[in-house]
């Protein structure tokens, strides 16, 4: 059916998150804020503009670039400083405050865009050949350093695989509620055509706007309504993969007992085995209601009895997130009012605010409301007037905070974790402890909040954002901060990400998850599918040594 969306896949901040324009404007009250708590006396540098940046020559030979451009067509072969810069790194803070610094040393040499799952094929086999590293890339909106591999300086060359033209809504199976899509597709392009045939996948990341299909697939993306209609991992039911030893195709049924399921090896691969080009994808009719509350609770800690209840015994709610005390006064479940005490969005009362979302048929929801109510209010929980709407409203605007408050001379970056409902209590006090200990230790105290983000019967992610004063240095600073966070998050039996993805940033402490026979095993089939090694090398793959 090949169906294609009507507009294209929109350009992202070079600098920041999404839409330019988006970014707000801070009022005086949280200017003061940032100068009495946290003791910012000084805004960084004016951002560079980008025609300033100037990345490196292209490394890549003349013979491997022409051949390189032969297969996409030449006008989809670009080496053009802008074009580059803007396929630089992805949107973790330690990533925008490099470019902001004006530092573009890690662009690609050539970005190129194929259209088809043959070109990039072709594309991985020249770049084999021709020992040049690979970068697939969708939305750009990496946050754990996966975009640009540390180990790309051996390689006589990067290529960034911008997957972009390769948007198409291939097959739809109403059947079997099966959508087969390619990768370049971003989240709001796959929802309008789904849409207009009466269907949603369900999956909306706070990275949704930008994000691509194929991204999601790639890092074990979680979005917000995982609670109702699960994460992408589960969602995904069949993928082809490229790879420079050849094709992949993994998933011919719902479950299969025929060996292992190498779809997992796929799912979380975060390109470091393969590019996908195509995905079949579970599907659910498009909700007739969608209806968000808000509750709140005494504290964080009687507001998680409160969701693990709904998450073991049900009724699972669509959405089902709370915010800790700190993470509730500060307003940030209706980001748009950061730091407006009763403004509807949950601060200014104190205690724990939840977001409960149910979306189905009007008899579902309604129901579900009722019963969720009674456990909720059984767990010391009460109804917050206008605060699910708002949330609602907000859901996507939380990344452009951080964009002003970068601007502003704030160190701000977010991490997040999941374990077992029996550790969730230790972990957040663990993670909690670390970032404030090396934060403090270098003079520069931090605000931590946190809020529950996915529910499991078995188990929570946790996800912390941090603020303080940025330090004289601040990517070294984050970075000490994170690999505290980290120790502890490995110590108190955490997962190093449950949505975030692996990256370079978390390598080494999925090497301690592993272990030394686990990051071996990854270690053969990686050498198998790219026997070079030239898919985003330095990426998820735990070194011999980690």
């Amino acid at each position: 059916m090949a169906e294609r969306p009507t507009e294209p896949a929109p350009l992202l901040s070079w600098w920041g998150w999404g839409d330019p324009a988006e970014v707000p404007e801070l009022p005086e009250a949280v200017t003061e804020l940032l100068r009495g708590a946290l003791g910012v006396t000084r805004a960084p540098a004016p951002r560079p503009a980008l025609a300033e940046l100037s990345p490196p020559p292209p490394r890549i030979a003349d013979g491997a670039a022409a051949r390189l451009a032969e297969v996409v067509g030449a006008e989809h072969a670009r080496a053009d400083a802008a074009t580059r810069i803007r396929h630089t790194r992805g949107k973790s803070t330690p990533d925008l405050l490099a470019l902001r610094a004006g530092d573009a040393s890690a662009a690609p040499d050539l970005v190129v865009f194929p259209a088809t799952h043959d070109e990039v094929l072709r594309t991985l086999a020249i770049c084999a050949e021709a020992r040049v590293a690979a970068v697939p890339f969708g939305g750009g909106t990496s946050v754990v350093g996966g975009l640009a591999p540390p180990d790309a300086g051996v390689y006589a060359g990067l290529v960034a695989i911008d997957l972009r033209r390769m948007d198409a809504l291939l097959e739809l199976d109403e059947v079997s509620r099966l959508a087969v899509l390619e990768p370049g597709l971003r989240g709001p392009q796959a929802e309008a055509l789904l849409g207009a045939h009466g269907y949603t996948i369900g999956h909306f990341p706070q990275s949704f706007e930008y994000a691509s299909l194929g991204g999601f697939a790639a890092a074990r993306s979680s979005g917000q309504a995982s609670a109702g209609y699960g994460r992408f991992d589960e969602l995904a039911l069949g993928l082809r993969v490229a790879t420079p030893a050849g094709t992949v195709n993994v998933g011919r049924a719902p479950r299969s007992a025929a060996g292992p399921d190498l779809r997992q090896l796929f799912l979380g691969s975060e390109g470091a085995l393969g590019v996908i080009t195509a995905l079949t994808v579970q599907v659910h009719p498009s909700p007739a209601q969608r209806s968000y509350e808000g509750w709140r609770f005494p504290d964080f800690a009687t507001g998680t009895a409160g969701l693990r209840a709904l998450a073991q015994d049900g009724p699972r709610p669509t959405v089902l997130r709370l915010s800790d005390e700190a993470e509730t006064a500060l307003n940030l479940a209706r980001p748009s009012e950061l730091g407006r005490a009763g403004a509807g969005g949950g601060g200014g009362a104190g205690g724990a605010l939840a977001i409960v979302g149910f979306e189905g048929s009007v008899a579902r929801v309604a129901r579900d409301q009722v019963e969720a109510s009674a456990v909720l209010r059984e767990h010391g929980g009460a109804p917050e007037p206008e605060a699910g709407d708002h949330w609602a409203g907000d859901r996507f605007r939380g990344p452009y905070l951080r964009d002003a408050l970068l601007d502003h001379g704030v160190l701000v970056e977010t991490l997040e974790t999941v374990a077992f409902w029996s550790k969730l209590d230790g972990l957040y006090a663990a993670v909690g402890s670390a970032l404030r200990s090396e934060l403090e230790r270098r003079g520069t105290p931090p605000v931590i909040l946190c809020h529950v983000s996915h529910v499991y019967p078995a188990g929570a992610s946790l996800y912390f954002t941090v603020g303080c004063a940025a330090a004289a240095d601040p990517i070294a600073q984050w970075r000490a901060a994170k690999a505290v966070a980290s120790d502890a998050i490995i110590a108190a039996g955490g997962s190093i990400s449950h949505h975030h993805g692996v990256g370079s940033d978390h390598r080494a402490w999925y090497g301690e998850e592993l272990g030394a026979l686990g990051a071996g095993v990854l270690r053969a089939v990686k050498a198998e599918l790219d026997p070079v090694g030239v898919l985003n090398p330095g990426i998820l793959i735990p070194g011999p040594a980690e």
